[in-house]
């Protein structure tokens, strides 16, 4: 199976890293966040990744490009341009990176992404900026027992604020940030079966808009629920929390140790 990785926005609501790196490229434990997410999917037998580049892919193809060389024991012939790889410890990845352009929204990227692999089989899309735990082995084979066209992750969130039962004037319960506030949100990992495409018209369509409300209104559209580890890292804030749990050990997402 072929994951399809978003990873062309500009990530502006984390402006102190993303102004010199594409939000992808953002660190955890000095690895980008989506080197964590490729591993995670590595684990369930995933290691065809397409990465849909825009805003500052040079960044993402440089840092891919030099990747096997930092992780290799290489001898280096200069008069005769040749390189000898004596070990590599670098992952059994096969990845294309593909520019989809600067501006084009969510959708229109799926679909160059599509139109690029020659969409014949089911395929997983995914953010990248979104690390969890979750079960990619149990997500494909619930979406093979549900026949639809697409199957999305719905998971709970961490809450951010505390949450108030109330009878008349009286509280009768707090609950410190309840996890999701007591709502399911796209958690961002899709499959998706041949003809998905069909529901995006150009580069100015926004996946989540049109193409999965339509796959909805028609049935189309499962959900596999996750109640797992999921965090996306959208602000300054969700990357120091992702860093410390990095630091302190208690990293739920890293399910390849």
């Amino acid at each position: 199976m072929k994951a399809i990785i978003l990873a062309g926005g500009v990530g502006s609501r984390l402006s102190e890293e993303t102004s010199v790196r594409p939000k992808p490229m953002v660190e955890i434990g000095g690895m980008p966040i989506v080197w964590h997410l490729m591993k995670h999917l590595s684990v369930h037998g995933i290691n065809d990744f397409v990465l849909c580049l825009g805003y500052k892919g040079d960044v993402i193809k440089e840092w891919f490009t030099n990747y096997f060389l930092r992780m290799s024991d290489v001898t280096l012939d200069l008069r005769n341009q040749t390189m000898e790889v004596h070990a590599s410890r670098a992952e059994p990845w096969r990845v294309t990176l593909l520019d989809t352009g600067e501006t084009s929204m969510t959708g229109g990227r799926l679909k160059r992404a599509l139109a690029h692999i020659g969409h014949d089989e089911t395929v997983l899309l995914t953010y990248g900026d979104g690390l969890s735990d979750i079960d990619v082995t149990a997500l494909r084979a619930f979406h093979a027992e549900q026949g639809t066209l697409a199957t999305v992750t719905a998971v709970q969130p961490p809450g951010r604020w505390g949450a108030l039962d109330v009878i008349g004037d009286r509280v009768t319960h707090f609950r410190e940030k309840p996890k999701g506030d007591g709502v399911w949100t796209n958690g961002g990992f899709f499959l998706l079966e041949p003809g998905v495409a069909d529901y995006i018209a150009d580069d100015t369509i926004v996946w989540e808009e049109g193409p999965l409300r339509t796959l909805a209104g028609e049935g189309r559209l499962s959900s596999f629920m996750h109640e797992g580890h999921w965090q996306v890292m959208d602000t300054l804030k969700d990357k120091m929390e992702l860093q410390a749990a990095w630091e302190s050990g208690h990293r739920p997402w890293v399910t390849w140790e």
